[in-house]
C-alpha cells in the first residue's frame, strides 16, 4: 500500500534569476483582465512580469484539473499514444500575455509541492510572435531564461507534468520577459529538411499529446519532443512529409516514437537532449543503427526501429507507403518566419512553383493549417466556390504559392504584405 504520510515539501524553481533585481525596477501586478487578453499598461522600457492564471482549464489542456488552490494531473495511467511511455501526462497551455514592448528573453518561476521521495518532473515552455507572426518554437524556461529567436509582443507559456503517482501540486507560476541582446539564429529562408525513418501510429481512439481523439484516416504527425506540438486542431507546427508517391502537409499533434525530449531537427548545441549527435539524426536511429546510448531511448527501452517520425493512418497511406520506411521530412516552422501568418482552409489544397495551375505541384495541404507568407503576387485568375481572384501568396517554408482565395480572410488582397 502506497505510503500516504510522506513529507511533502515546496520547490521553488526559478528560471528568471530576479531579472527584476538586475534592472533595479519594480513592476507592478497586471489588471485582472490582463489574463483574459486584455492589453495591461506597462512601461516599456521595463521588464514586463506577470502571474499565470492555472484556474482556467481549456480545449488546449490535456489531463489536468484545478483542485484546491493547486494544477495537478487528473489520471495518472494517461499517456501519449504515440510515446507508450511516460505515465501521468498532462499539460496546460496557458493564455497568451500581450505585450507592450518587444521582448526576446522570458524567465519562469514555478511553485510546485511535490513528496519528497516522488518521481515527478515539471516543466514550464514558452513561446513568442510579433503581430500577426508565426509563432517561435516552444523553447524550455524553467532551468534558465528562454532565448527566444527572435523579437515578439506576445508571450504564451505551457506547463507539463510526468506524475506517475499524481502527487504533485504546481501552486503558481510567474513569468518575466525583457528585451535582452540579439540571439544567434541559424533558421535561413529555407526550412530544416531530413530523411528519417516512418512508422504507423495507427492507435485508433487513442488520445495524442494535444488531446486529439485519433480517428480512422487520420492526417497528422508525431514528433519525439513537445518543442513543434500544435494545440489540439491547429496548424501551427506543421511538417512536409514526401513518400514514395507524393508529399503531404500535416500537423504536429503528438509526442513520440521513442523519445520526448529528442528535437533532432535543431542544431546539435540547441538540442535539449543528446546534443552529440548531428543534426537531423533521431537517437532513435543512432541507438538501433550504431548502439547509441547502449541501444536504448531516453527512458531506456531497448530500440526497435529507427523510427525519427510516426504517421498517422491516413497520412502513412496518402504519401505512398504500405509498410514502415523512409520519407523526407521539412520541418516547416524553422524555416523564414519573416512573414505574416495567416489560416488556410479547405482540403487537399495545392502550392504551386507559380501563381498559376499550370504549374508544377509542390505541395499540398490535406487540411485547414496555418501558413506563412513571405509576399504576394497577381497571377492566374482562377475561380473555386464562386470566388475569384488572381492573388497568389508566396509561402517561403514550401517554396511554392498558393491561391489567396485559400487564405481564411475576409480581404481578396492580403492586407500588411508586400509585393513579391
Amino acid at each position: 500500500m502506497k505510503d500516504r504520510a510522506r513529507p511533502a515539501h515546496r520547490r521553488r524553481i526559478t528560471a528568471a534569476l530576479s531579472l527584476l533585481a538586475c534592472v533595479g525596477v519594480a513592476v507592478a501586478t497586471p489588471p485582472a483582465g490582463a489574463a483574459d487578453g486584455q492589453k495591461s499598461t506597462r512601461v516599456a522600457s521595463a521588464p514586463a512580469s506577470w502571474s499565470a492564471d492555472l484556474t482556467r482549464i481549456t480545449s488546449d489542456d490535456v489531463n489536468v484539473r484545478y483542485t484546491r488552490g493547486a494544477l495537478s494531473v487528473r489520471s495518472t495511467a494517461f499517456r501519449p499514444a504515440s510515446a507508450e511511455a511516460g505515465r501521468g501526462y498532462g499539460t496546460q497551455v496557458l493564455a497568451p500575455e500581450e505585450l507592450d514592448a518587444p521582448v526576446n528573453r522570458v524567465g519562469a518561476e514555478l511553485d510546485v509541492d511535490t513528496p519528497s521521495d516522488a518521481d515527478a518532473e515539471v516543466v514550464v515552455d514558452v513561446r513568442g510572435r510579433s503581430a500577426r507572426g508565426a509563432w517561435t518554437e516552444w523553447i524550455p524556461a524553467d532551468r534558465g531564461p528562454a532565448v527566444l529567436p527572435r523579437e515578439v509582443t506576445t508571450v504564451q507559456a505551457r506547463i507539463t507534468l510526468w506524475d506517475e503517482e499524481g502527487e504533485a501540486r504546481v501552486r503558481s507560476l510567474r513569468l518575466t520577459a525583457e528585451k535582452g541582446a540579439a540571439p544567434r539564429t541559424s533558421a535561413g529562408a529555407t526550412a530544416f529538411s531530413a530523411r528519417v525513418y516512418a512508422t504507423r501510429e495507427g492507435l485508433v481512439g487513442g488520445t495524442t499529446a494535444n488531446g486529439h481523439i485519433i480517428k480512422p484516416n487520420d492526417h497528422f504527425v508525431a514528433l519525439p519532443s513537445r518543442r513543434g506540438l500544435s494545440p489540439n486542431g491547429s496548424g501551427q507546427y506543421s511538417v512536409q512529409v514526401c513518400g514514395p508517391a507524393r508529399c503531404e502537409t500535416a500537423p504536429v499533434w503528438d509526442v513520440g516514437p521513442w523519445n520526448i525530449k529528442d528535437d533532432y531537427w535543431n542544431p546539435s548545441p540547441t538540442r535539449e537532449m543528446f546534443k552529440d549527435l548531428p543534426q537531423g539524426k533521431p537517437e532513435a536511429q543512432a541507438a538501433y543503427e550504431s548502439g547509441y546510448n547502449g541501444g536504448k531511448d531516453g527512458s531506456g527501452r531497448v530500440v526497435l526501429n529507427p523510427a525519427g517520425i510516426d504517421l498517422a493512418d491516413g497520412t502513412f497511406y496518402n504519401v505512398g507507403l504500405n509498410d514502415n520506411g523512409w520519407v523526407t521530412v521539412t520541418y516547416l516552422w524553422t524555416g523564414d518566419q519573416t512573414g505574416k501568418s495567416f489560416p488556410t482552409w479547405g482540403t487537399d489544397v495545392r502550392i504551386r512553383q507559380q501563381a498559376t495551375t499550370a504549374s508544377a505541384e509542390v505541395a499540398r495541404l490535406p487540411g485547414p493549417t496555418t501558413v506563412n507568407v513571405k509576399c504576394q503576387v497577381h497571377g492566374q485568375r482562377i475561380t473555386v466556390d464562386g470566388i475569384t481572384n488572381d492573388g497568389w501568396s508566396y509561402l517561403p517554408a514550401f517554396g511554392g504559392y498558393i491561391s489567396n482565395i485559400f487564405i481564411d480572410v475576409v480581404e481578396a488582397w492580403l492586407p500588411g504584405v508586400p509585393n513579391c
